[in-house]
This record gives structure tokens, sequence and C-alpha cells, in this order.
């Protein structure tokens, strides 16, 4: 009966028995255990009928469970005509593999979940990709344990030549299969991936880029479409409603705007090959100018999600740029001295709600401050000629008095790095307080030296995919 069920995977629309096994020292959702857990099986599709918790101090090497714990989860099944039963732990294939003979449950495990929802929400031809990688990268190692029709292949009949040898076990062609899907899929997404590299590099040198991140479900999408020119992004109550990188322009005060990104959401445990394979769509995160970390501060487990957040946002190479904490959802917050703690160890960060907006102009003035890069107050001299120069500051700076002789103007303005770099790139001739332009703004923004640009590194003869 197992034997049949472990070739399909997907959980929609069966009956199951969520599983949960408290390791010592694990990490463990105290008020409801289950909580995480039964969001990501709903997600998926599947009906709860069941639910199963166990403390230990490490996993039983057969079974993960205690025998009495085993017992029980079998009696549950059949009582509950549960056909899946799914453990908020990684299983390895040999353990899979015993809990459904003494269940007759398929059996899936957490990163197996995460999967086959990632593999029912991906919508683009990238994600698509990424997600079919890690699917075969995580049931490569697993076939043993997990296919069961490893009949010896003979050719001819079952006399004669072909039948004296082993033959080839149908194993090693699932795994040769599997290795040639794999290349195939990875030459194809390293293709997406290096036009996906182009696509940012070239968007981040033309614009300010901002992206959301954060815990999944925090409100991401919500807040994008709050801020965002176009919107758009799908926002639900579910967990990673959004797969895809969505971006917008998102118009700041006196005429500055940023590139918006809404990407995927983080989560505990995420299986590692899904952070591998997502590199193109965390690509949008790595290179942007600036984050803005979304918390549901709502929610009881918020601290785990932020520190899990800031965690892969290290794994991913995410780690120099300035962030920014936005408090979400605070209108739902029943009690102030919840609010008042995390008010008290993020003093900076930014207190909103996207469902209603409050606290978003906020947020934009503080994003415009960091991507003004410092604002000071310069005389800005030019010529009236220079009607581009003139005009990209009244549109863009704060002016406090314009002053005119002898055909220029000069301007005293409050305006921040970046103005200056935009200015200085389109060919303005202009002088800061009176001095050579470049030199003034290196005194004033401690610019750094140049340095000439690294040429990119031949490309390999040969490429191995593994």
């Amino acid at each position: 009966m197992a034997q049949v069920k472990r070739e399909q995977l997907k959980v929609a629309a069966e009956k199951a028995v969520l599983v949960s096994v408290h390791l010592t020292g694990q990490y463990i959702d105290a008020e409801d255990p289950f909580r995480e857990l039964r969001s990501l099986a709903k997600t998926a599709g599947a009906t709860i009928v069941g639910e199963l918790l166990q403390r230990r101090e490490k996993p039983r090497g057969r079974t993960y469970l205690g025998k009495g714990k085993l017992e029980e989860l079998r009696e549950l099944s059949k009582m509950t005509k549960a056909t899946l039963v799914i453990f908020d732990n990684d299983l390895t294939p040999t353990q899979i593999k015993h809990i459904e003979e003494e269940t007759e449950c398929k059996i899936v495990d957490r990163s197996e979940l995460i999967l086959d929802i990632f593999a029912n929400r991906a919508a683009t031809y990238a994600a698509k990709l990424q997600v079919e990688i890690a699917q075969l990268e995580y049931t490569y190692p697993r076939l043993r344990a997990m296919w069961t029709h490893l009949e010896r292949i003979v050719g001819g009949s079952p006399t004669g030549i072909g039948t004296r040898g082993p033959g080839e076990q149908q194993l090693e062609i699932d795994r040769r299969l599997v290795q040639r899907r794999l290349s195939k899929l990875k030459r194809e997404l390293a293709e997406v991936q290096n036009r996906k590299t182009r696509e940012v590099a070239n968007r981040r040198h033309d614009h300010f880029t901002v992206g959301l991140v954060g815990y999944t479900n925090a409100g991401k999408s919500t807040l994008f479409n709050r801020l965002s020119e176009g919107g758009g992004a799908y926002a639900h109550d579910k967990l990673f409603a959004t797969l895809s990188t969505r971006i917008e322009k998102w118009k700041l005060p006196r005429g500055n705007e940023v590139l918006l990104s809404d990407t995927v959401g983080f989560i505990r445990d995420l299986p590692h090959h899904l952070v591998a394979s997502f590199r193109s769509t965390l690509e949008e995160t790595i290179y942007s100018d600036l984050l803005i970390i979304v918390v549901d501060v709502a929610d009881p487990n918020a601290a785990m999600q932020l520190n899990t957040v800031k965690k892969t946002l290290d794994e991913i190479g995410a780690d120099e740029q300035p962030r920014i904490i936005a408090l979400n959802k605070v209108d739902k917050i029943e009690d102030p001295k919840l609010l008042k703690q995390w008010r008290e160890q993020f003093p900076d960060a930014v207190e909103l709600s996207a469902a209603t907006g409050k606290g978003t102009e906020m947020l934009g003035t503080i994003t415009l401050n960091q991507m003004l890069g410092g604002v000071r107050e310069v005389d800005i001299t030019t010529t009236l000629r220079d009607t581009r120069t003139v005009d990209f500051i009244e549109r863009k700076a704060e002016v406090i008095n314009r002053r005119y002789d002898n055909g220029t103007v000069t301007l005293t303005a409050r305006l921040g790095r970046r103005h200056v770099d935009q200015l200085l790139a389109s060919g303005s001739r202009m002088t800061l307080n009176g001095e050579p332009a470049l030199e003034e703004a290196r005194r004033l923004w401690d610019y750094p030296e140049p340095t000439p640009t690294p040429l990119p590194d031949p490309p390999p003869h040969e490429k191995h995919w593994g």
C-alpha cells in the first residue's frame, strides 16, 4: 500500500495527521506547537484530522518516534481514516520507509511539504526550474528508500544471453535519468540567472533599489501594494503567497522615486536546496541598495521569525546594505506592553500597518534619507543656460535661496550625495560652495577615491553540472 503512495508526493485534498517531535534544545512554539505546520499543511491543501506531539532528547534511529508514540500514530491514523502523515521534522529515507510500513500511510517530512507548496505556487519559468531542481536534488539521495520498484531488468527471454549477469537495476536507471534531467535544468537555469544578474546590475546602476524581505505571511505583498505605483502583488493570508519577484516604482517626497521589489518569504528550516536554487529570485535581495525587513509583530513568534530572516540574509550574502525594521500590523496588537518591548529593542524601527497605511509616510521619509546618502546644505553655481541642472535641483532638492549674477545662478539647497552623483554623471558643469564639484563632494560626503573596475574572469573552457 505504502509502496504505491510514495510515487505521488502531492498532499492536496488528503486527510492528514500532523506530527511534531520536539528534541531537546530545538525551537518550539510553546503556545501552539503546531501553528506553523498547520498553516503549511493547509496551504498545501491537506485536511487536518489529527495532531500528535512527542518530546524526546534525540530521535529514535529507526522510526524517529518512540515505539509507544508510533503505535499511537498508527491507531490515530486508522481512527481518523488519514492517508497522510506530515512531520514537522526532516526524516531520513529509511525512517520514512519504516514509518510508512507501520502506519500504512504516506509520510511527508517538513522539507518535502515546503517543496510541494513551492511546486504548486511556482508561476514563472525561472521559479518552475528552481523548484524542479530542488525537488530532484532532494529526491536523488532518497531513491533507494523511496522507490521500491527495484526489479532487475534483463534482456531477451528468461533464459540465454542476458540472463546470466545481474542486469541493470531500475534504481540505477532512475538515478541516471535524474542526473541527466538535473544537468539539463541547471544549464537552463544558469542562462536565466545570467540574464537576471545583468538586469539587476543595470537596474541598480540606473536606480536606487529597495527590497522588501521578511518571514512568509508577514505582510510584505500588502505593504508592496500600498507603497508601489503599480501594485499588483498577490497578497493573501497564506504562507508563500509570493514566489516570484515583482518590481514597481515607489514615489517618495519631492519627486524622488526608487524601485521596490517584493520577494519570496523566508521560513524556519527552509530546505537548503531551495535557498540554493532560488538564487536568481534572491538576487534582488542580495543586490538591493536598502532592505526593509517586515515583521508581523502581532504574531506570537515574531522574535523567532525576525532571527530567521536575519540569519537567512547573512547566509545568502545580503549582509552589507543598510536595513530598516518595519514593525507591521501594530493595529492588531492588543497588549501595549508587547509594543513597548519592541520599541525598546528596536528604537529606530518604523511602526506601521500595511493594511491601513499607518506609518507608511514615515517609512518613505526614512527611505528617502537613506537613498540620498546624507543631506547637506550647499551652494550650487551653474550657468543659466544649464537648464537641466537647474531643473533637476528644483525638482529633487529643497531649494532655500536663489541668486543670479552675470549669466549664472547660485542655488542654496539641501541635497544628498546621490543627487550630486546623478548631476556629475550627467556631465553638469557646476561648482559646490565655489569649489570644483567633485573635490568639494569628496570633502562633504567623504567620497572614496575612485578604483579601477576589475575585468571579469574569463569563462571556463568547461562546466561541470551535477
